[in-house]
């Protein structure tokens, strides 16, 4: 696992964009695989429940639309990590439909930019106090790594 992007051990040989534009259809399939009442329960003693997991995912999609933008926008910028546990704390009583809904719409958006961005972009960089350097492509190929984790974790519950 690699220090600047430590979801790298979850991609799957797919190139990242084909990963980003499947992750939405991939949630809602997940979703449809678990039964609604177990939307809001946890998927295992002290973990997120399904809702929450989709919510977090939206949540990542606006830091991750943030840290691109910063990128693009300016020179060696500094990119702001956040504590994933006090943002989940706003999560109860948002249904998974409506994460879904928010996630879907905010990946197009940032879909669109990275299509336009790469390949001419992917080498500018900013910081990350955790990771260090951070180049635009390497937070693209975590955001994919970070779908394919969540999406397992639905996958699994699933399957349960």
């Amino acid at each position: 696992m690699s220090k600047e992007n430590p979801y790298d051990k979850y991609l799957d040989g797919r190139s990242v964009e084909a990963i980003l534009a499947s992750t939405s259809c991939a949630l809602a399939s997940a979703l449809a695989a678990i039964s609604p009442e177990k939307h809001s329960a946890p998927i295992a003693p002290g973990k997120w429940s399904p809702a929450e997991i989709v919510s977090h995912l939206a949540d990542c999609e606006i830091a991750h639309g943030w840290r691109l933008r910063q990128i693009l926008a300016e020179d060696s910028p500094l990119l702001q990590p956040f504590d994933q546990e006090k943002w989940a704390a706003t999560y109860s009583g948002l249904t998974a439909a409506s994460a879904l809904e928010t996630f879907t719409a905010l990946r197009a958006w940032n879909l669109q930019l990275i299509r336009k961005s790469l390949p001419g972009a992917a080498n500018r960089a900013g910081t990350h106090p955790e990771r260090g350097r951070v180049t635009f492509q390497t937070i693209v190929e975590t955001m994919a790594g970070h779908d394919l984790n969540h999406l397992g974790q639905l996958t699994r519950a699933a399957g349960a």
